[in-house]
C-alpha cells in the first residue's frame, strides 16, 4: 500500500516527532509512543530538531524514561531535513516554533502534540522558555521537565487507534 492510499485510509505507517533540539519533547514522545505499539502495529515511529545539536539527553530527561521503562541512551539526535517530513505521514509538532520552521521550509503544516493527542491548541512549552533562569532554582527546572515527561507518556497513547 502506498503512502498516499494509507493515509486516505486513515492508518498511519509513520510519526514524526519535532522539537528543538530532539533531547527532550520530540525524545519523549517518540519513547513513549514506542513503548504502546503492539506486535501487530508495524508504524515507524521517530524524532527530529530543527535546531539538534550534538549534545547528550540530559540526566533529568534520561532517569524519567529509564523509569518508565525506556532506555534513551542510545538516543541519537537527528537535525530535522526535508527528508524526513516528506517521509512521514504524520509529523508532529511540540511547539509554535517548530510548526512555523515545518511550514516555512518545508511548505507542509503540521499540528501540535496536545491538537492531536487532547484537541487543544496549545504547545508544550520547552524549560528555557518557562523558565528562562532554570539554572537558579534546579529542583523546580527539573520537576517541570519530570511533569513535561508524565504529560507526554500519558497523552501519547491517544495516537494508537491511527496507527496501522
Amino acid at each position: 500500500m502506498g503512502r498516499d492510499e494509507n493515509r486516505s485510509s486513515g492508518k498511519l505507517q509513520s510519526v514524526l516527532f519535532v522539537c528543538t533540539g530532539n533531547i527532550f519533547r520530540s525524545v519523549t514522545a517518540e519513547y513513549a509512543l514506542k513503548a504502546r505499539l503492539g506486535a501487530g502495529r508495524s508504524c515507524v515511529v521517530s524524532s527530529a530538531g530543527i535546531d539538534a545539536k550534538p549534545q547528550s539527553v540530559h540526566d533529568w530527561v534520561q532517569s524519567r524514561l529509564r523509569e518508565k521503562g525506556a532506555n534513551p541512551t542510545t538516543h541519537v539526535q537527528r537535525q530535522l531535513t526535508k527528508e524526513l517530513v516528506e517521509a512521514a505521514d504524520l509529523v508532529i509538532a511540540m511547539g509554535r516554533n517548530h510548526q512555523v520552521f515545518v511550514r516555512e521550509q518545508f511548505g507542509r503544516d503540521v499540528p501540535l502534540f496536545n491538537q492531536v493527542c487532547l484537541g487543544h491548541d496549545r504547545p508544550i512549552f520547552d524549560l528555557h522558555e518557562v523558565m528562562p533562569d532554570w539554572q537558579t532554582d534546579p529542583e523546580r527546572a527539573r520537576a517541570y521537565v519530570w511533569s513535561v515527561i508524565d504529560v507526554i507518556w500519558a497523552t501519547a497513547p491517544a495516537l494508537l487507534p491511527r496507527l496501522r
